[in-house]
């Protein structure tokens, strides 16, 4: 468990402009602490090219975030710590630290999430209600994404067994608005949890990051009603990145948005008419499954000699030629690159501290745009 002096240094380092979970977990590993990364932040940035020196973020606005936070009854949790979810923490790239409002004893039990259309039929939202009731009466907790549709039908449907609502923005914002009442519900009997600052309104680049949670924390994900292009799709995509079973409701053809839940089914996701059709394939694992995306230990694989200047400089541009401005997820980069993970960790690190990089969610990079 972290000291809350720690907290606030990992709150600090995360909140640092151009630091995201790869090179937050990257700097850890290095440092062994957050406040050693963050003192070492402006030379480590002048040293990878930076013309002005990268400088953490206001310590001060940290801790009027944390006190906000305490305000709302939130509880921020490092993934160092015991109540981390051991599901997310299975995945690469997880997030240093997450807000909690609600009961953080909910991860400890085994998680499904339940997510589709917004605009989901009549029909679409009883099945979710259906498989989130029935999941529950068997010990596992609903996870979803507390949208209008699918996500607020499964939602309610299983507030008395254990539910998750992973937001967009800060847990202590109501979006949609007309879920206001099961947001507070959620946040007193269930969890609502989110990686955003508190008071963060929602963006649309912060929803494929709420995704990836969604899936992260669950042992399968269930479609029901998607479009053919949705963000319901990319949380199943998310899902089969991580390792996770993908299951998904059949529909009419000439429904639109029954058309994404089919080329599951048609691509190789479980189809699903009952709760006992998702118990039954998830209760042949052993526990939760790790991504079979992450090639290499990216924290690990320290070298006791420090590099060769002129070698790193020669990675750092074979990297930088490997980059475009459309992000390019680091395993792709690590099969491409020659050199070892640790050396290519090191080189993006020091292309991210330079403002040549820019990391994305999910692990991956691009040229900086901006």
């Amino acid at each position: 468990m972290l000291e809350e002096r720690d907290r606030l240094d990992w709150l600090q380092l995360i909140r640092t402009q151009n630091i995201g979970p790869v090179t937050f977990h990257r700097l850890i590993a290095k440092y062994e602490t957050a406040a050693k990364a963050l003192a070492a932040l402006p030379d480590l940035s002048r040293k990878a090219g930076r013309a002005r020196p990268l400088k953490a973020a206001d310590r001060s606005a940290c801790e009027r975030e944390l006190k906000e936070g305490q305000k709302h009854g939130a509880e921020l949790i490092a993934s160092c710590d015991d109540n981390y979810p051991r599901a997310l923490k299975a995945i690469p790239d997880h997030p240093p630290l997450l807000y909690v409002r609600g009961h953080a004893s909910l991860f400890d039990k085994p998680a499904v999430a339940i997510i589709g259309a917004r605009n989901a039929s009549g029909v679409g939202r009883k099945i979710a209600r259906s498989l989130a009731a029935d999941l529950g009466e068997a010990g596992y907790v609903i996870t979803s994404g507390l949208a209008r549709g699918v996500d607020g039908a499964a939602h309610d449907a299983a507030l008395k067994t254990g539910t998750i609502a992973v937001v967009a923005g800060g847990v202590d914002v109501v979006y949609p608005p007309e879920h206001d009442e099961l947001t507070d519900r959620i946040a007193r009997e269930g969890a609502v949890i989110s990686e955003c600052p508190m008071g963060a309104q929602p963006t649309a680049r912060d929803f494929p990051k709420r995704n990836r949670l969604i899936s992260g924390l669950s042992r399968g994900v269930v479609v029901v009603e998607a479009a053919a292009k949705s963000g319901t799709l990319l949380t199943a995509n998310f899902a089969l990145d991580q390792g996770r079973e993908v299951f998904a409701v059949p529909g009419s053809p000439l429904d639109p948005r029954c058309q994404g839940a089919n080329r599951l089914i048609r691509d190789g996701a479980t189809l699903v008419e009952t709760a006992q059709d998702i118990i039954d394939v998830l209760s042949q694992q052993s526990g939760v499954a790790s991504s079979g995306r992450d090639l290499f230990d990216w924290a690990g694989g320290m070298s006791e000699r420090e590099p060769d200047p002129a070698a790193m400089a020669s990675l750092r541009r074979q990297i930088l030629e490997l980059l475009s401005f459309t992000p390019l997820h680091r395993d792709e980069i690590l099969r491409e690159a020659d050199a070892p993970p640790g050396l290519i960790a090191d080189a993006l690190l020091d292309l991210v501290l330079a403002g040549e990089a820019q990391e994305h969610d999910g692990g991956r990079f691009s040229l900086n745009a901006g």
